[in-house]
């Protein structure tokens, strides 16, 4: 009986060690299935950021979002193009609710970044008001009767203009700029904006950066971005640096002071354009755009509201149209 009994022990240990083995290799195989599953997790969100960084993007806290060296010098142009012309808005930024943002004046006293979405319900309600009180940094009240034809060097620029927000003497929305930045640097894309909103009802992302070098207290030129979202860029679709300048005036920007510049009537500074004089353009009459005749969107355009144009920019854009923002004509 002893015996048996005997036996009878010796099987069960053998059992119970082999189920201790057994069990033991089940806990080990957990964690490497685990891991396997985190790493296909970390791979879908790399292939998710992939996907989204083909949107338009940028960091809206980012008061300089480009590498300012990399601007070329003034030469004529009143604008320069960045990042072929594609803005830096982040997918996620892209919103059809109208907003306004403003940055904290800085420790010199200087703007910062200007954000918006714009719509139909962000446009000016009121006459705009006076601004004279507001005295933004670098500001210099001086003339120049015989070389600009609005006499005065510096304007007090609004980074969000008031045809588009309403907002006027708001000390976060306006810096010293000059004449020449303020009506051919920033007032066509302004129009274009205002024009778009009154001409379809939708909405537009809108972002202004004014660039400071270093401490100065004037700011070398404005970043200007703008998309329009619902129809994804295709009515407003432009980044550009207009450059605060004025042709035949030197300006200091740590401080605003200048003077004029001795140029030869032979070197004289003037806008530079590659444009042929007459030139044959497509006009949406129901949007108010004009187009490349190459350009897609002419294709989805209804027939009943498509013309044809032949003469120079200028011509168009007297007529009330606004260029279209895919095909820059």
């Amino acid at each position: 009986m002893n015996k048996q009994n005997n036996k009878v022990i010796v099987v069960a240990l053998c059992i119970i060690g082999i189920l201790a083995l057994f069990c033991r290799s089940d806990s080990n195989k957990e964690p490497i299935a685990f891991e396997q599953s985190s790493s296909t997790t970390s791979v879908a969100v790399d292939n998710l950021s992939t996907t989204e960084q083909t949107q338009p993007t940028t960091n809206a806290s980012n008061n300089q979002p480009f590498d300012l060296s990399e601007i070329p010098s003034y030469s004529g142009n009143p604008y320069y193009e960045i990042n072929d012309n594609q803005p830096f808005f982040k997918a996620d930024e892209l919103t059809t609710d109208t907003f306004k943002e403003f940055s904290e004046l800085d420790s010199l006293g200087r703007c910062g970044v200007a954000f918006a979405c714009l719509g139909t319900d962000s446009l000016p309600t009121e006459e705009r008001g006076e601004i004279g009180m507001i005295k933004p940094t670098g500001w210099h009240t001086v003339r120049y009767d015989d070389i600009i034809e609005d006499k005065y060097l510096y304007n007090r620029c609004h980074l969000i203009a008031f045809e588009l927000s309403g907002e006027n003497a708001n000390p976060k929305n306006l810096i010293t700029g000059t004449r020449y930045m303020n009506v051919k640097g920033m007032l066509p894309f302004e129009n274009r904006v205002r024009n778009y909103i009154e001409n379809t009802n939708q909405h537009v992302m809108y972002r202004i950066t004014p660039v400071f070098e270093g401490n100065n207290l004037v700011a070398t030129g404005v970043l200007m971005e703008s998309y329009s979202v619902e129809d994804d860029g295709e009515g407003i679709c432009f980044n550009v640096f207009c450059y605060n300048v004025q042709p035949q005036i030197k300006i200091n920007y740590a401080d605003g002071t200048n003077e004029v510049v001795s140029t030869p009537e032979s070197e004289e500074i003037t806008v530079i354009s590659n444009e042929e004089p007459n030139t044959t353009y497509v006009l949406n009459t129901n949007t108010k755009k004009f187009h490349y005749p190459d350009c897609d969107s002419v294709n989805k355009m209804k027939e009943k509201n498509k013309e044809l144009f032949t003469g120079s920019r200028d011509e168009v854009i007297s007529m009330g149209y606004s260029p279209c923002g895919k095909c820059n004509p």
